[in-house]
């Protein structure tokens, strides 16, 4: 089905106001984006911060009279208010298979010199690589991001035999899933999203590991044993706040890998683990870094 957009420049106090006229007069979905190249890297958990100048994007079933219903919402909104009412401009959507756009763009990658990441919906370039088969599905995770390519490119260049493993805040199971094809013996993935645990779950039978070998759940249903490594690819503030839950699922002597933060955080994260954890090193990719610790005996 063909679609029209109304694209309108507004500030952050306008925001709920126009947003509601829009829905008034039949916007399908709304999305607000930056209007200035400002941006919001992490919130304080429970807040939703907007930018100072957006463009909030109106989607509209392409059969509506749209340009006349804007013309009579902008006579209205400025009659009422005595304000301009903000500059805006329509668009028409093309029609297409957006899920099919995401797929053609998603193509198998390397990381370091045994790992690959394939899209299951295709064959692996290199069939004697170790083969990642991945659907992110609803969640998080397929290695284009420098927070995961950095955990991936440190778990290639690791021997990880026998080893147990703890992915804290699993998403698409990625991480521990690579870490499982590579040689560890058993793992475990923690998330706060349900939709993450069906995703791993589901991305773990796809490449075929061990059912009795992997378990995904919820933190409130995690067990509590500790393991050779730990991988927790998050968020700088969650790894602080939380860092007596993660460390409390590492062995003493166990390997730490923390990502998911910004270069300019990378030293407040590592200074609330040193007390605990000798710090091996911080390595930077595209302004996120990975930090790679090993718990004290």
């Amino acid at each position: 089905m063909p679609w029209i957009q109304a694209i309108v420049d507004i500030n952050a106090q306008q925001s709920q106001e126009i947003e509601d006229l829009l829905m008034a007069i039949g916007a399908d979905a709304i999305t607000l984006k930056d209007g200035a190249n400002q941006p919001i890297y992490e919130p304080p958990l429970g807040t939703t911060p907007l930018w100072d100048q957006l463009k909030l994007v109106a989607l509209f079933d392409a059969e509506k009279p749209l340009q006349l219903q804007m013309q009579q919402l902008k006579a209205l909104y400025e009659q009422e208010t005595q304000q301009t009412f903000p500059n805006y401009k329509l668009e028409l959507v093309e029609d297409k298979d957006w899920v099919r756009e995401w797929m053609d763009t998603f193509k198998p990658m390397p990381f370091g010199q045994r790992l690959w990441i394939c899209p299951s919906w295709l064959e692996p370039e290199d069939k004697n690589a170790v083969n990642l088969k991945l659907d992110p599905g609803l969640a998080f995770g397929t290695g284009t991001h420098a927070t995961t390519s950095l955990c991936l490119k440190w778990l290639d260049g690791q021997q990880l035999d026998n080893r147990s493993i703890i992915d804290f805040g699993c998403g698409s199971g990625i991480l521990g899933i690579a870490a499982m094809l590579l040689g560890a013996r058993d793992l475990l993935g923690i998330d706060i999203d349900p939709q993450a645990i069906l995703a791993s779950n589901e991305n773990s039978e796809r490449n075929g590991l061990n059912p009795d070998s992997y378990h995904y759940c919820l933190p409130e249903d995690a067990p509590q044993q500790q393991a050779d490594l730990v991988l927790a690819n998050i968020l700088a503030g969650p790894l602080v706040e939380l860092k007596d839950s993660i460390l409390s699922y590492l062995k003493p002597g166990g390997d730490l890998v923390l990502s998911g933060i910004l270069a300019s955080q990378g030293q407040t994260v590592a200074t609330a683990y040193d007390s605990e954890c000798d710090i091996l090193s911080i390595d930077e990719e595209d302004g996120w870094v990975r930090i790679c610790a090993k718990k004290r005996v």
